[in-house]
């Protein structure tokens, strides 16, 4: 199983240490039990970046803490182009159990961070700044993994979980 993480700093106002979050994304991926190749994008961004995702996308005004995309397409075979293959000599198709799966992305904005643990948003599971990070990365994926926090009993075995991977995976400094 080969795990790909993606990660992008595209903002200046709370520089995090990407590589950390990249180590817990694959950590949280793994007992989750994602099997395969699996590829995911975590992404940090500003609060207009992140408030124009969340007008977008959940029609909400002002940025969030964590969005997460989850990837549910079926794979699309590629056409006849020098990009994505052909029927030309040669060509054997992927099956798709070669393909990797693309499990999303996930959009964090430190600021928003960084405001939650001044706010004490979540001090039952954050009480600094790492943490609340190391919280929306986890909380992220499990997202894209399936869970959800729509009802209280949903949420309840969400923040269980979450607090399960924080406890095992995440190192404070």
């Amino acid at each position: 199983m080969a795990i790909e993480i993606f990660v992008a700093d595209e903002q200046t106002d709370r520089p995090v240490e990407t590589l950390r979050w990249v180590s817990l994304a694959e950590a949280v991926i793994k007992a989750e039990g994602v099997r395969g190749d699996v590829e995911l994008s975590l992404l940090f961004v500003d609060e207009a970046a992140m408030a124009d995702l969340n007008k977008r996308f959940l029609g909400k005004d002002g940025p969030t803490d964590v969005l997460a995309f989850p990837i549910d397409e079926e794979p699309i075979e590629g056409g006849r182009s020098p990009d994505s293959g052909g029927s030309g000599p040669g060509y054997v198709p992927a099956e798709p159990a070669d393909l990797p799966t693309l499990l999303g992305d996930v959009v964090i904005c430190p600021r928003v961070a960084e405001h939650n643990v001044e706010k004490g948003v979540h001090d039952d599971r954050a009480t600094t700044f790492d943490d609340e990070i190391a919280l929306l990365v986890v909380h992220g994926i499990l997202h894209l993994t399936g869970m959800d926090h729509i009802d209280e009993d949903e949420a309840e075995v969400m923040e269980h979980r979450e607090r399960e991977l924080l406890e095992q995976f995440h190192k404070r400094p």
